[in-house]
């Protein structure tokens, strides 16, 4: 009887010993976001610098990838955003790749308050490395080819500061209205590009085209011949459809690469009805061309394309129920579109 009991606990031992070495095995499997050794990889670690290849971006492998994440609103009028809290709550419950701070330089912006400015941005930078995700530092101007020496001046300064981090991503321009590609913008880009490739030779560089970052098909037939260079494409899904995929579609034909850098759920005033229909389409036409996208914005402004309702807390923290319909809608997309790059996807 003592004899059966014995070898019955020993067997039971041995059944319960299997099971705990098959659960370590199990638990020691890396998931997406995390290194074979089972510490976990922050998004920019996994990824590296990125850069173009022909018309696509990718990894520090090759490996074709796609950001997805928010735009800040104009740092002059929305400042209580550009913080750690707001950026780390953007990453852990939005699970934002990337966050895009759109530095004002006119009305009010960097031209009448650059220190205020720069120190909003850098905020902003510092945050996006301490939580391990991509950042866009936007000159957020319609006019910069007027503002160039400020912009070279500004844009020397951050690649200094911050050039050997694979998080940053310049963009130059936000969007140009009425200039010429050629004579106006494509000379203000080159300026600004030769003075940030001169202390940082590897990062991405977004550059704008006119008519607000639609006319990719001409810039891409006229293209910048630095390293690494993307173009931004902005659309407002109640307002440019096929026409603008088409315009895309040539651009990246020509071998450009694009990267959407700005885009709202509702009309191009932020205004208006949210077009489902067309917001289908166009993250049809992303997903197919792996593009990276920044919806505008974090704002708690009175309108349809704010992410948030008025009221909403500078700092993160919101409740579904302070998100606005646009907000709760790209949330759940930033989320899908991000879920193997986490390890809470389901």
């Amino acid at each position: 009887m003592f004899n059966s009991i014995l070898l019955n606990n020993k067997s039971f031992a041995g059944l319960i010993s299997i099971l705990l070495l098959c659960l370590f095995f199990v638990s020691c499997k890396a998931s997406p976001t995390e290194n074979p050794e089972g510490n976990k990889q922050t998004i920019v670690e996994r990824f590296g610098v990125i850069h173009t290849d022909g018309n696509k971006i990718v990894d520090k492998n090759g490996n074709t990838v796609a950001l997805h994440g928010m735009s800040l609103f104009w740092s002059q009028w929305m400042p209580q955003y550009y913080n750690a809290d707001c950026v780390k709550w953007l990453y852990e419950d939005w699970n934002c790749t990337v966050v895009r701070a759109a530095m004002a330089v006119e009305a009010g912006g960097y031209l009448t308050n650059p220190a205020a400015e720069m120190a909003k941005v850098k905020a902003v930078i510092d945050a996006c490395i301490k939580v391990g995700i991509y950042v866009i530092v936007d000159w957020h101007d319609h006019n910069a080819e007027l503002h160039r020496e400020q912009a070279v001046s500004f844009f020397k300064e951050i690649a200094t500061q911050y050039g050997d981090k694979p998080n940053l991503i310049y963009e130059i321009y936000n969007e140009p209205i009425h200039s010429s590609w050629k004579n106006d913008v494509k000379p203000y880009a080159e300026e600004v590009i030769q003075n940030i490739r001169a202390v940082d030779p590897d990062n991405l560089i977004i550059v704008g085209s006119p008519t607000w970052s639609q006319d990719v098909d001409i810039a891409a037939a006229d293209p910048i011949l630095y390293n690494n260079i993307a173009y931004s494409l902005h659309f407002y899904s109640a307002t440019h459809k096929q026409e603008l995929r088409n315009k895309a579609a040539a651009a990246l034909n020509r071998g450009a690469a694009l990267f959407v850098s700005e885009f709202g759920t509702c009309e191009s005033s932020g205004t208006g009805i949210i077009d489902y229909q067309e917001l289908d389409r166009w993250y049809s036409f992303i997903k197919t061309n792996n593009l990276s996208t920044c919806n505008w914005s974090i704002a708690d402004k009175d309108e349809t394309s704010a992410a948030l309702k008025p009221g909403a807390s500078g700092k993160g923290n919101w409740s579904d129920e302070q998100l606005t319909v646009s907000g709760k809608y790209v949330k759940a997309k930033i989320k899908e579109l991000n879920k193997t790059h986490f390890n809470n996807a389901e």
